[in-house]
């Protein structure tokens, strides 16, 4: 009756708000910074490579790894295996437009949290909960948004991490299923909670190693298998355009169709608009807002454009036909297997053990900021100490729990966050509009950009950004 309910809510979320909201704001946005995703490509190359002004602040490159840590991870594996089953192959073609679109949204928000950052004692820090709080003077919302992202990030994705993670082992012959989900959940959890008691710095230096090895590898082999089945690839797109525009199978049955499925997966694995990577943003030390911004619609694109397709043409190229009996991870190491025999899944479960990690670090990282945000200071030591202990048993808890419960968790929770998020970063955007045509005049005289509050007409008062930055 839980699961029902759950995802009865899910669907009503996707069905009747959501698709409107997202799309709707992801269009808006993309028309008012005209293209900008698209149109300063080469910029996003260059932001990226920004050192701190001192040298010992959070660099792009950092901020982009902690927040594509979370987006790049079970998701691409997993989240796009279980779209293709429950909403057949269009389901791919919608993670991209929802990808390509968000990308705006994306550009945006993480913007805004660049230009309302507060200062702290190790660096700056921010997301929406602040920029919330600074142009609205309303803080109960903010720590709504704050209490929603923590049951997001340290409840529902990183219990579809754990779950996600242990079910790949499921095709060896020493599996349990009473018992292994458990042990693979406690070895996952003591790991995770020993590398938090480093603190951020600890999570930052290894998801800036791992995020890359992880990503790289995955893309390469994922490459290798389409290479060998070449021949099937034009049949791999014919059949996602056609079953993403088959709209008497989409109409007939909306909650299950590849529009609800490939918005929801594509959602879940790129976040744009969601609220969750600003809050990555702000934390890095750069000379102008729109950089990071640029710099996280990188990262969308990286999510989608390339782990997650890499997914679905590894998955479709090697000829494996999904049936209803098919788990999430079944599919994808059956299809691997089929290409590279038993290399395949032995390589899924590598890499799902590297993905999962990095997303349940990147995860915490954000559940962290949003504990400091609610108690507007760092936690005690031991309270901080407890609150890790809690999110490494419910890590535990996620391993022997069911997939569709799981999902549609993650799904609402995520929902929740994108419901405040995506109409305050429209009520603020002509700040970020105008800090976009701010960058691009300073780029256009030849000037390395830097921002002023002022240039922007901003009428909040902001920790950063004056005359003396």
């Amino acid at each position: 009756m839980l699961e029902n309910i759950i995802s009865g809510i899910s669907n009503v979320m996707y069905t009747y708000i959501l698709i409107i909201l997202l799309v709707g704001a992801g269009v808006y946005f993309t028309i008012r910074t005209r293209f900008a995703p698209f149109r300063l490509m080469k910029e996003q190359l260059r932001a990226v490579t920004e050192k701190p002004k001192d040298g010992k602040g959070v660099s792009s490159f950092q901020a982009l790894m902690v927040s594509t840590a979370s987006r790049v991870g079970t998701g691409n594996i997993i989240g796009v295996s279980a779209a293709i089953l429950s909403g057949g192959f269009g389901s791919v073609f919608w993670m991209w437009v929802i990808a390509i679109i968000g990308s705006a949204s994306a550009l945006m928000e993480s913007t805004l949290a660049q230009i309302y950052k507060k200062r702290g004692p190790d660096g700056c820090y921010g997301g929406p909960a602040y920029y919330i709080e600074t142009a609205f003077k309303c803080r109960p919302l903010a720590i709504v948004f704050s209490v929603f992202l923590i049951l997001t990030y340290g409840v529902g994705f990183n219990m579809l991490a754990s779950y996600n993670l242990q079910s790949t082992f499921s095709v060896y012959s020493f599996y349990n299923e009473n018992a292994t989900p458990w042990i693979i959940g406690a070895i996952i959890a003591v790991a995770v909670a020993y590398c938090l008691i480093g603190g951020g710095k600890r999570i930052l230096k290894v998801t800036g190693v791992m995020v890359p090895i992880m990503g790289i590898a995955y893309i390469l082999v994922a490459l290798i298998v389409v290479i060998m089945n070449i021949t099937t690839l034009p049949g791999v797109f014919a059949t996602i355009f056609k079953d993403a525009f088959n709209f008497k199978a989409i109409f007939g049955g909306f909650t299950g169709s590849c529009i609800m499925y490939g918005i929801k997966r594509g959602l879940f694995s790129n976040e744009a608009g969601v609220g969750s990577a600003p809050n990555a943003s702000a934390s890095a030390d750069v000379k102008h807002p729109v950089k990071q911004g640029l710099v996280q619609v990188l990262s969308v694109f990286i999510d989608t454009i390339l782990a997650c397709s890499a997914t679905a043409f590894m998955c479709m190229c090697s000829g494996v036909v999904p049936t209803p009996t098919m788990t999430d991870a079944q599919y994808v190491q059956e299809s691997l297997s089929a290409t590279l025999g038993g290399f395949g899944p032995i390589f899924i479960t590598m890499a799902m053990v590297l993905f999962a990690f990095t997303t349940l670090l990147g995860n915490l990282f954000y559940v962290d900021k949003a504990v400091i945000h609610i108690f507007k200071r760092q936690p005690s030591k031991w309270f901080t100490r407890g609150y890790y202990i809690v999110c490494s048993l419910l890590i535990l808890v996620g391993a022997g729990l069911t997939a569709d419960l799981l999902w549609n968790i993650a799904d609402i929770t995520m929902g929740l966050m994108a419901l405040i998020n995506i109409p305050v970063i429209i009520i603020l955007g002509k700040y970020g509009v105008r800090a976009i045509r701010d960058y691009e005049k300073q780029r256009k005289e030849g000037k390395e950009p830097v921002f002023h509050a002022k240039d922007i007409g901003l009428p909040h008062q902001v920790d950063y950004w004056g005359d003396e930055e």
